[in-house]
């Protein structure tokens, strides 16, 4: 019987993740049962977001338990197949998370269309990623013609679709990233407006003029000092989707900012819409994302770039480099071939 391979939360870390807190296992490639199928991996999507599943703290979903194979989705191929809905071959979608392969009785698994795109798109541009962009920037953000739309992570998976979706909608788009290649890539690969470095000490001067009418849509990702930025840029009656804080996932303990309640004075007297989401919540929508983001990729309107590292055993390193900005692009690990 052949090996398969799978990472585990070894501990829960404090402040930023490290090696130890992930471990590496080898387990007995299970047989599919009756009604299931047995899928080996193929590419594995790595995201923010799974840093607070490491964590015990309330949250959305559930923690991932000591031992546990580390949450993620991936795209797999079926290996083996005793469900009629499934043959062996079918390039399917899964939550399956950081290991080799996996037994599914077929609930939650969605087929691939490989017309639609290069099949790892389906957890980038055309999966997750781009849903979150597509729905917090159409559904909360509603960008109008003229107005100024802004989104910090600006080369990632999904603040690069932010952008290219406002300028489809006509608005002017300013990005933030960090380093000057990753702001060169955001104007003159992508079309935004401006990119503004969130290194620079003078971030929120550079973003100023970079703003002159202000901001009407700030696409909230980040937080931190990037959001210091922001604030006081915003309009009246500003739209503020909020999908990810990475600034302060590895934050060992919550504390209000002291300018908490100046915010929430100009909350009420700009009439601010500030809305967290979580993609699911519009999941009706994903036939419309589907079908417009598939096409706007196919015509040239939204591009994309997919930052890969090989093997299962790279995922730890990458995600801890995702969570400094380390990736540029779509972060994406590589665990199997195309095809066995």
């Amino acid at each position: 019987m052949s090996q398969g391979k799978r990472i585990v939360l070894a501990a829960r870390p404090v402040g930023e993740p490290k090696p130890s807190d992930f471990r590496l296992e080898e387990f007995a490639v299970p047989t599919p049962g009756p009604g299931e199928v047995l899928l080996r991996t193929i590419w594995l999507s790595l995201d923010p977001y799974m840093r607070g599943r490491m964590s015990e703290g309330p949250s959305y979903a559930a923690p991932v338990p000591i031992g546990g194979v580390m949450e993620g989705e991936a795209v797999s191929e079926v290996a083996a197949s005793n469900n009629p809905d499934f043959a062996v071959g079918d390039i399917v979608r899964i939550r399956s998370g950081w290991q080799t392969h996996a037994i599914s009785n077929g609930k939650g698994l969605i087929k691939v269309d490989p017309k639609l795109g290069p099949i790892s798109t389906s957890i980038g541009v055309l999966g997750m990623p781009g849903m979150t962009a597509y729905t917090g920037l159409l559904d909360i953000g509603k960008p109008q013609a003229g107005e100024t739309v802004v989104v910090a992570g600006a080369s990632g998976a999904v603040g690069s679709a932010v952008g290219q979706i406002a300028k489809i909608k006509g608005a002017r788009a300013v990005g933030i990233a960090g380093g000057k290649d990753k702001c060169d890539y955001v104007v003159k690969e992508l079309g935004f407006d401006a990119c503004i470095d969130h290194r620079n000490p003078d971030l929120a001067a550079k973003l100023k003029d970079a703003c002159p009418k202000g901001i009407d849509v700030y696409f909230e990702n980040v937080g931190g000092a990037v959001f210091e930025a922001v604030f006081p840029l915003l309009n009246p009656f500003a739209r503020v989707p909020v999908c990810g804080l990475i600034a302060h996932y590895n934050d060992t303990e919550a504390k209000p900012p002291k300018w908490a309640a100046s915010m929430m004075r100009a909350t009420l007297t700009k009439r601010l819409t500030f809305r967290g989401f979580i993609v699911s919540d519009f999941a009706s929508r994903h036939g419309d994302f589907l079908r417009d983001m598939s096409a706007w990729v196919r015509e040239g309107k939204v591009k994309y770039k997919e930052f890969v590292t090989e093997g299962l055993e790279s995922a730890p390193g990458a995600f801890m480099g995702l969570l400094k900005g380390a990736n540029f692009g779509k972060q994406l690990v590589r665990v199997g071939p195309d095809k066995a």
